[in-house]
């Protein structure tokens, strides 16, 4: 189970955090991701981090959002700067199938809403 927390509405240029909390599975062997579905348009993948640390980042978002992992509390985090309003979306908290993120998603978290609007 996946659960994800941290969405609310925010204004331009804001921060949020996402994070989420995974249970009954192993946690620290499999790679974990964010994606986002934007209204009208196609579930996207964010940001994508392996069970060894290393991260994956779409163009669209990198240099404002950071993923990591906190193998030790089973979660894993977004930390998303610099909001815009093209960031609104739905965002999903990811499972792979293993250890890198170019594996298959085996898991998919019930999502939590941003919104970015002044």
């Amino acid at each position: 189970q996946l659960q994800a927390s941290g969405g609310g509405l925010v204004q331009p240029g804001w921060s949020l955090r996402l994070s989420c909390a995974a249970s009954g599975r192993p946690f620290s062997i499999a790679a974990m991701g964010w994606h986002r579905q934007a209204p009208g348009k196609q579930r996207e993948r964010v940001a994508a981090i392996t069970s060894g640390g290393s991260t994956n980042y779409a163009d669209s978002v990198k240099g404002r959002f950071t993923i990591s992992r906190d193998n030790t509390k089973n979660t894993v985090y977004l930390q998303m700067n610099s909001l815009k309003p093209e960031d609104t979306a739905v965002y999903y908290c990811t499972y792979y199938s293993g250890s890198s993120y170019y594996m298959d998603i085996s898991s998919w978290g019930q999502g939590t809403l941003v919104t970015v609007s002044s």
